[in-house]
């Protein structure tokens, strides 16, 4: 039996002879996966010639990698037959990096340690301010509950982009790829970006006014990441204002106030960016000035925005797993680089954006562009819209506890619609809402 090649997550020696290599081997394959396999008792191409396994040599295993790698690391060290020859099999994993071995901290390349220079140990420690292990973690998902069309259109997409090298053959291979599985279990990362959880969630709101007092309309999704951004972006299409222009072709152009290239990278940022442990939800929330795409997480310390912006700041992931497979599949672009495209297409928009550093999280701020009361918006564009106004006017008159079920289906005006003219007429005083989402009602101010 051959066990394979070398790997960068997979190590062999010939015996315990070779423990100070394996040692070093071991801490570099940790400051690049932070976990991983080694092997003694079998050769580099993978055959296995066994060695003698007895409790001194798997303690003497044990004290090696735990009095010479720094932060220290507590490996599973076990003996395995393999053809009828008695190997050892070192499992470790560790997020407390960067690993030094003997004082000198390595990297993994392929299946060589090469000795990290100055300059990308400083990388590395600041990239660290950021990085969080928790999407590295064993979730409590198998890959069995994995929708196999999930995984199969992701693989879809990312050979499309040139950016994954094989075809899909089944969800597990194609997980144990990417690096999202221990085993029959997903990683976190692998649990929120191809299951429904409670670590991928967004709420979704329209607010009456430029505060977040009174909304009109609240949803609350709990999706994999690909769908959460998908909803998100049509809520907000659905919600924001729209222009025509005829160019002489014989379709009609249709212009968002706000460019959807930015909400889009805005939405993914958000979702690449995102504290996954505090077990908060992204949010977006409309305002008849703006829209705003809330991340929880903090920003990297010492750094701001307009560092990104200027490109002359490296990228920092707080979730490098999540940020490669987004990548990928062409969801994100380079790293570091999602603020400045939002930027960019906003001033091909001629549309303002802002971003907020919070103590808790991060805020992309799109500006809405001002309309007159009477012009249509996400309507045809003759479309009377002054009319379904004084629909609504009077029939919440009539049934002031109406919900906003009743009223689409009694006027049988769309649901968008419904939203926007309830948003107008709040914040042109004619009507005032009371008491809570589910229970309360409207008053009709004349």
């Amino acid at each position: 039996m051959n066990l394979g090649m070398e790997t960068e997550t997979l190590e062999y020696k010939k015996s315990t002879g070779e423990l100070k290599e394996a040692v070093i081997s071991i801490a570099s394959i940790l400051n690049k996966h932070q976990k991983g396999e080694l092997y003694f008792g079998v050769r580099n191409d993978g055959t296995p010639i066994g060695q003698i396994v007895n409790e001194k040599t798997l303690r003497d295993v044990s004290q090696a990698i735990s009095n010479n790698i720094e932060p220290q690391v507590f490996p599973q060290i076990s003996s395995v037959a393999i053809d009828g020859k008695d190997c050892i099999r070192v499992m470790f994993e560790g997020y407390n990096t960067p690993s030094f071995a003997y004082g000198i901290a390595r990297l993994r390349v392929a299946d060589e340690d090469l000795i990290m220079t100055r300059e990308q140990l400083e990388s590395f420690f600041k990239g660290k301010q950021a990085e969080d292990p928790w999407e590295k973690q064993i979730s409590a998902f198998t890959v069995s509950q994995v929708e196999d069309k999930r995984v199969k259109d992701y693989i879809e997409r990312g050979i499309s982009a040139g950016r994954i090298p094989f075809e899909y053959t089944d969800k597990k291979t194609a997980l144990d790829k990417l690096m999202l599985t221990d085993g029959d279990r997903l990683l976190n990362a692998g649990m929120v970006l191809f299951c429904e959880s409670i670590y991928a969630e967004i709420q979704m709101a329209i607010f009456a006014g430029k505060e977040r007092l009174t909304f009109l309309d609240i949803q609350r999704e709990r999706a994999p990441v690909f769908e959460l951004v998908a909803k998100a972006e049509r809520y907000i299409a659905s919600n924001i204002r729209w222009r025509v222009e005829f160019d002489g072709s014989l379709q009609r152009k249709e212009i968002p106030e706000i460019p959807m290239d930015a909400v889009r990278e805005a939405l993914m940022n958000s979702f690449c960016h995102k504290d996954y442990g505090a077990c908060q939800s992204n949010e977006v929330a409309i305002h008849p000035d703006r829209v705003e795409i809330y991340n929880p997480g903090t920003f990297p310390a010492g750094l701001t925005p307009q560092d990104f912006i200027n490109g002359n700041q490296r990228p920092v992931r707080r979730n490098p797993l999540i940020a490669s497979i987004l990548y990928y599949s062409k969801d994100i672009e380079s790293f570091g680089t999602g603020l400045k495209r939002i930027v960019d297409a906003c001033e091909a928009s001629n549309c303002k954006c802002s971003f907020e550093v919070q103590k808790s999280g991060f805020v992309v701020v799109f500006y809405r562009s001002e309309t007159k009361s009477d012009e249509p918006v996400n309507e045809p564009v003759n479309e009377p819209v002054n009319q379904k106004e004084n629909l609504v006017l009077e029939y919440l008159k009539k049934y002031p506890d109406a919900r906003y079920d009743d009223v689409i289906s009694s006027l049988d005006i769309s649901r968008s619609t419904v939203k926007r003219i309830l948003q107008k007429l709040s914040a042109n005083g004619k009507i005032k809402r009371y008491g809570s989402d589910k229970k309360g009602g409207w008053h009709v101010i004349d």
